[in-house]
């Protein structure tokens, strides 16, 4: 059943999330922690996603199922990107642009006083204008990726950037640590500037939201990325909320028995967990490389990969990829696994001393708010700037070291880092790593100051309607 628009001064917010978890889980946390500040939050999403979202949002928030229209190519059983090659994430995209009649009698409906949208529905602040309904762009990417790769400055009189320019920051960019990136990281950049399946490039998806909507909010604080956000707020010129970094509630539940039994056998702070993420697949050199660095590091490890669903059968895949006789050797102390995990819980766990990661957002939020060091191995887009935030800017983290022109890593890479910050602990560079990443735990631990921000956020939404 659908409600409307409260008749008090009840706030009353529409969450529309592209259609991939790394995107739908912050829409969750940002709901969650606004409907607790007197918020009326209404969530869309697909029907196959619905159970997953369903299981983390509070009860009271109003879920409406909406439907994906058909596009040639894209199989009809995929409703998020989880299993999608980039070619299907396209078409998802197109079919997105297609639900625009779907969403008007939708919000029509509804009513509500905002909508929160997500890069992809570019189309969505001109359409809610027309029905009374403000809208705000809601960018689950950090701050400094947004400086870096999506402000008017990347695309001067309207020319897309070349790889070359993609290699140092546009101009105005301020003065930090980060002053140039590698050439396989420009080389993928130069993705979101690029139209396919004749539908608008990322770069100008994310400039008609901003041109169109009433607000820009951003997933983060200026404790954290304050040079970044001031250049974003002089290029966007548009009111620039922060919901804070969301830090996610404390793990409830158990950790499956499986699990608390083999970490369980290792010492304190000793083990490496290493996943990357639902939409991160490695080659099989890659994998090859991983697995065999995590040997070198002598150190017991939990290695979670996962493959596109275009793959064969996932254990297939792993046989393949790792090296003759690998599982034989770590027997005692490694176990890889293909599929989903109790992320949150086993980062949480005693034994679990390093989290060797992709460097998706959320997850170094969430890897930093508990007591184990990060080492990051960033594989696309905007992970490859969370890592610089988090490596060169606040020091709290390692960053592998790979080769400028092709983003090569090898074994020794992978000990390397791992190395830094859980072997090499009397050396001053692993203590300063420790010493930052237990400040920044403290900092986003500390309930009375996460609160404020959502706080802040509310009064900055109602003061806008």
């Amino acid at each position: 059943m659908i409600t409307n628009k409260s008749t008090n001064d009840e706030l009353h917010i529409v969450m529309f999330p592209h259609f991939a978890f790394g995107h739908i889980a912050p829409f969750i946390q940002l709901s969650n922690k606004l409907s607790v500040h007197g918020i009326r939050v209404s969530f869309l999403s697909s029907p196959g996603n619905i159970p997953r979202i369903q299981s983390s949002l509070l009860p009271h928030i109003q879920i409406i199922p909406v439907s994906i229209p058909s596009v040639d190519g894209l199989p009809p059983d995929l409703e998020n990107t989880s299993k999608m090659t980039p070619a299907m994430a396209e078409l998802l995209t197109k079919a997105v642009d297609l639900m625009q009649p779907q969403i008007k009698i939708l919000l029509s409906k509804l009513n509500p006083h905002f909508v929160f949208l997500d890069f992809s529905q570019h189309w969505l602040p001109k359409l809610s204008s027309e029905l009374g309904i403000k809208s705000a762009w809601f960018s689950v990417f950090s701050a400094i990726s947004g400086a870096y790769l999506t402000v008017p400055a990347r695309s001067a009189n309207g020319n897309i950037p070349t790889v070359d320019e993609l290699l140092t920051p546009p101009k105005g960019f301020p003065s930090t640590a980060v002053t140039s990136v590698k050439a396989f990281q420009a080389t993928d950049f130069s993705y979101i500037y690029k139209s396919f399946h004749d539908n608008p490039s990322v770069f100008n998806r994310l400039l008609e939201c901003v041109n169109s909507c009433n607000a820009v909010i951003i997933k983060t604080c200026n404790e954290m990325e304050g040079p970044y956000i001031d250049f974003m707020k002089s290029q966007l010129k548009k009111p620039i909320l922060l919901s804070g970094p969301l830090v996610p509630e404390s793990p409830s539940g158990e950790l499956d028995e499986k699990w608390e039994k083999w970490l369980s056998q290792f010492p304190s702070k000793s083990v490496i967990f290493c996943s990357f993420g639902s939409e991160t697949f490695l080659t099989h050199d890659q994998i090859h490389q991983l697995s065999l660095g995590l040997e070198l590091t002598g150190l017991p490890f939990l290695l979670v990969l996962n493959f596109t669903s275009d793959e064969t059968d996932p254990q297939t895949q792993l046989q393949r990829a790792l090296p003759e006789g690998f599982m034989k050797r770590v027997e005692n102390r490694g176990i890889i696994h293909s599929g989903w995990v109790q992320q949150p819980l086993i980062l949480a766990h005693d034994s679990v001393g390093c989290y060797l990661n992709h460097s998706g957002f959320s997850s170094l939020i969430e890897a930093t708010m508990n007591d184990c060091q990060l080492v990051m191995l960033p594989f696309k887009g905007d992970q490859f700037l969370n890592s610089k935030l988090l490596a060169m800017e606040l020091k709290a983290g390692v960053e592998v070291n790979r080769r400028n022109e092709d983003g090569y890593f090898g074994k020794e890479d992978i000990n390397e880092a791992v190395r830094k910050v859980m072997v090499d602990v009397e050396k001053d560079t692993c203590k300063a790593i420790r010493e930052n990443h237990s400040k920044w735990r403290d900092f986003l631990l500390n309930e009375d100051i996460q609160n404020k921000f959502i706080a802040d956020l509310a009064e900055e939404l109602k003061a806008l309607v």
